[in-house]
């Protein structure tokens, strides 16, 4: 029997990021809901292309492969701004693209993010700031996406089944202390406080516990460079400020499978060598560099976004 008290890592997700409706939002931006509306009736049948965060749903639901529908490894839940009425297209859309997507909730023009705690949603991806910022204050892991083509780029020793996720670490997995340090005193202050508070664990930021979901998850699969999950810790620090991280994660026993430490080198051309399906900042600066190769996520959190 399935275990129905395991816990799946879930995903809520917003319609733009799912498919690209970039012109029905621009109608949207001119003409108003009205307009809208009537455009997506009038086009419910025309199956919607995949947006930014396609690859990554699509892969996330692979994952429960070999697993009993009742007790999926992963869910992904549509969080729309959409009525039902004019996110039928997105259904039709849904289940052209044979996306296993059973839970949504259409807010009609409303804040929706209300709903993403019910959900017990681990993460939610949004284009719209706004609702990403009221779900990282309610304390769950957002990130905005803004709207684009999903990179093709994959390098060829890579699996494209494998899911791949990287993550920046101060202000996202940990607090922004680092960075408060750094901003107040410069990189001599920052190196000398890492290095004398090397053996204190940092504390968690906004995507620690989504990392534990993800962890819980990663141990369903074998380990070793076929597991269908891989992460990386892709981060600014340089030595000597690697040994608190280190031992940060050793602490929370949490398996990050690569870890870049690239003293400030630009992150794009990084994140497309590990083939990043998706990559999560608080800096959009290092965004607008990693969005050139891979689909990334701004997490407007720490001492960098006030």
């Amino acid at each position: 029997m399935p275990d129905r008290d395991a816990d799946p890592l879930i995903v809520a997700i917003s319609s733009r990021t799912l498919f690209d409706m970039e012109d029905s939002h621009a109608l949207f931006e001119r003409e108003g809901i009205d307009a809208y509306a009537a455009f997506q009736r009038d086009h419910e049948d025309d199956v919607l292309r995949p947006g930014i965060a396609f690859p990554l749903v699509r892969k996330l639901l692979a994952l429960n492969h070999g697993a009993q529908a009742e007790a999926p490894r992963v869910e992904v839940i549509l969080i729309s701004r959409n009525s039902a009425d004019s996110g039928l297209r997105i259904f039709n859309s849904i289940a052209h693209h044979g996306l296993s997507i059973k839970r949504a909730a259409f807010s009609n023009g409303a804040p929706p993010f209300p709903y993403i705690r019910p959900f017990g949603a681990d993460l939610f991806l949004s284009a719209n700031a706004e609702d990403v910022g009221a779900a990282l204050a309610a304390g769950v892991a957002a990130a905005t996406l803004l709207p684009a083509t999903p990179p093709s780029r994959l390098a060829p020793h890579l699996s494209p089944d494998q899911l791949r996720i990287a993550f920046d670490g101060d202000a996202v997995i940990f607090d922004d202390e680092g960075e408060r340090v750094s901003r107040e005193g410069g990189l001599a202050a920052f190196t000398e406080h890492e290095r004398s508070h090397a053996g204190e664990p940092l504390s968690g930021g906004p995507f620690r516990g989504f990392l534990d979901a993800l962890h819980r998850l990663q141990a369903a699969f074998p380990v070793g460079q076929d597991a269908p999950i891989r992460t990386a810790l892709v981060t600014a620090r340089s030595i000597p400020a690697h040994e608190r991280v280190i031992r940060t994660l050793r602490e929370w026993n949490i398996r990050l499978d690569e870890a870049l430490f690239l003293g400030g080198r630009s992150k794009g051309p990084f994140l497309e060598a590990f083939g990043a399906d998706i990559f999560f900042d608080d800096s959009e600066h290092n965004i607008r560099s990693a969005r050139d190769h891979v689909a990334a996520g701004h997490v407007p959190h720490g001492v960098a976004n006030r």
